[in-house]
């Protein structure tokens, strides 16, 4: 209950509608935590590229749960990047979290880093190219990200549609057949997952 409070906030609501429009879904969430002298980066990469989607649609919430900066690990953005299409890309042979690298980024001049503090956002299109380097401080980094589109996006995959969260507005016809969940009760992921609760509460 507490994420589906995180992505179902006014807050975030008001700034997601400026740039989507007035119906919002929720559609998935995902921590990405590097811990203190975290040797894997994130790649160069667009969201885009690994979802199942007809059109490129989402747009991602970056909710700092660290401060997040430089120094550990911030994420990093090719600005102008969002309007350039789908940009060309390989598997990387590097230590990585994410098996996609964009090729030649350099020709998309130097790049930015989002510095944030703790309950600070960040909000990106799913074309953005956008990356990280390793964690090589003795801090912590870890950021929630919500992804969030109007509901006429088509899911080519219906897991992808399973649990999302009509956050604002309508989605009369539901012609892409989202799989509207209803608030959680608790925090415990146990039902989710089908296994014990660590320390049996």
């Amino acid at each position: 209950e507490g994420i589906y409070d995180l992505v179902t906030d006014p807050r975030i609501l008001d700034v997601v509608e400026d740039i989507i429009g007035p119906n919002i879904v929720a559609w998935a969430t995902h921590f990405f935590c590097k811990l203190p002298h975290d040797p894997k980066a994130v790649p160069w990469h667009q969201d885009a590229s690994y979802w199942p989607f007809e059109k490129s649609l989402t747009t991602t919430v970056w909710l700092a749960i660290d401060d997040a900066d430089e120094e550990n690990a911030a994420m990093r953005v090719l600005p102008g990047t969002h309007t350039q299409g789908p940009l060309r890309w390989k598997n990387t042979d590097a230590p990585a979290v994410l098996n996609q690298e964009i090729v030649d980024v350099d020709r998309f001049g130097e790049p930015v880093s989002i510095d944030l503090k703790a309950g600070q956002i960040e909000v990106h299109s799913d074309m953005l190219a956008h990356g990280s380097e390793p964690n090589r401080s003795d801090r912590r980094r870890c950021g929630l990200t919500i992804r969030y589109c109007p509901p006429e996006a088509a899911v080519f995959r219906p897991v992808y549609a399973e649990g999302a969260v009509l956050c604002r507005g309508e989605d009369p016809h539901n012609a892409s057949g989202w799989g509207y969940g209803e608030r959680p009760s608790g925090n415990c992921l146990a039902p989710i997952y089908d296994t014990k609760p660590i320390g049996g509460n």
